[in-house]
């Protein structure tokens, strides 16, 4: 494992970090703490040694504070949560809320805590309006908060001016090959590094899609380049060729996915990538861009719908549809938002346009139209008619 110094606190952080979002979870939608185990063990001897998760991963926190409680390796690591700042409504919410976090985590401090998707300034005037910075330094000053830093989501403009609000210790962006100019984008990498901001990157595979979702004509490129590398690996090689990147998150929720990732970091120093690696990334991403229509990572903010509409789901056949072929677009598309089931309404024809999915998504995805773009691909004017004669079947 390689690490790399975070400049405010000289922590020596692993350059691969374990997002714990993505836990395994069984068909309950429970996380299975016998999978999750395993994987924060072996990613704990195999140097990972920096873990991010938040009070809104619905029970993320509390299976990280039972693995590292009961293996007594709380001091073996270094844990990152986030504050849900939508919640905080008056200054008791921020202390309501942080003990709730350490409860979850078996701590009395937390490493790094992060408000969580702070976005735009409004939002940062807000809860300075309720007293966050006082709070945020007498936590500072007992050590139950170590370093703080905020996750970000919102415009390239805003982003800069977050980050001269306040004297942060480290942020978190989106950040990929293909998310450049997105977000903070290159451009805000470079500023926070230049501030002295550790700086932590979500999203480094948007969602899966750079690691198993990449187009055929993507994949041919990257195994002309290195065929022993997996997508997966260049997209986080990508990452580590450049000094400004501190930790790289990883939501692994599988054996084979955490031992690849370890491997690729093995090597991973800045400026590893050669000048003809880079000219080949720039074409996958022409490739990706012409296949993938909607920029959906699958984070599953804007579920619950109220219609039972499995939003991402239908994001996902929809790109496939492009990335591969329509037909298994759509074999996804009915497997995988429950189509077939006869007792719901579940595709995209049953969105209502309420737009309650809309202000929660990271992405500012326009939901309502692209679900209508999905409807019209994804639902010929024969399927309901042929999905009538499969839910009669099933049934």
């Amino acid at each position: 494992m390689q690490y790399r110094i975070d400049p405010k606190s000289k922590n020596k952080l692993s350059i691969l970090g374990f997002g714990c979002m993505r836990f395994p979870r069984n068909l309950a939608a429970r996380i299975d703490m016998a999978k999750t185990e395993q994987l924060v063990l072996e990613a704990v001897e195999k140097g990972i040694n920096y873990f991010d998760t938040a009070y809104l991963y619905f029970g993320s926190e509390e299976a990280l504070g039972e693995v590292l409680n009961k293996h007594k390796l709380r001091e073996s690591v270094y844990i990152a949560t986030k504050l849900p700042i939508k919640k905080c409504r008056t200054y008791d919410d921020f202390d309501r809320l942080f003990n709730e976090q350490l409860k979850h985590l078996q701590t009395g401090y937390i490493d790094y805590f992060l408000m969580h998707a702070l976005s735009d300034m409004t939002e940062w005037k807000r809860l300075c309006g309720l007293g966050v910075e006082k709070w945020i330094a007498e936590k500072k000053s007992s050590g139950q908060i170590r370093q703080i830093g905020f996750s970000y989501h919102g415009s390239h403009d805003e982003f800069g001016m977050l980050l001269d609000a306040y004297d942060w210790d480290f942020t978190q962006i989106q950040y990929n090959y293909v998310n450049t100019h997105y977000q903070a984008g290159t451009a805000g990498l470079l500023r926070a590094a230049e501030k002295g901001l550790a700086v932590i990157i979500m999203e480094p595979l948007l969602g899966g899609k750079l690691a198993s979702g990449l187009p055929a004509g993507a994949v041919e490129i990257l195994k002309k380049l290195n065929p022993r590398l997996t997508p997966a690996a260049w997209s986080l090689r990508w990452l580590w060729d450049q000094p400004e990147v501190t930790v790289v998150l990883s939501g692994m929720n599988e054996a084979e996915q955490l031992q690849e990732n370890i491997a690729a970091a093995a090597d991973a120093v800045p400026g590893l990538l050669t000048a003809a690696e880079h000219e080949g990334i720039k074409s996958v991403v022409e490739v990706f861009r012409e296949s993938y229509k909607i920029p959906c990572t699958g984070c599953n903010y804007c579920m619950p719908c109220p219609q039972g509409i499995n939003i991402p789901a239908c994001f996902s056949s929809y790109n496939m549809s492009y990335a591969v072929s329509w037909f298994s677009g759509l074999q996804q598309y009915i497997t995988s938002v429950g189509a077939a089931d006869p007792h719901k309404e579940a595709g995209a024809s049953a969105c209502i346009k309420c737009r309650k999915c809309e202000p929660l998504c990271p992405q500012h995805i326009p939901i309502i139209n692209s679900m209508e773009a999905v409807r019209q691909r994804m639902e010929p004017f024969w399927y309901k008619p042929v999905i009538k004669i499969v839910r009669k079947f099933m049934s």
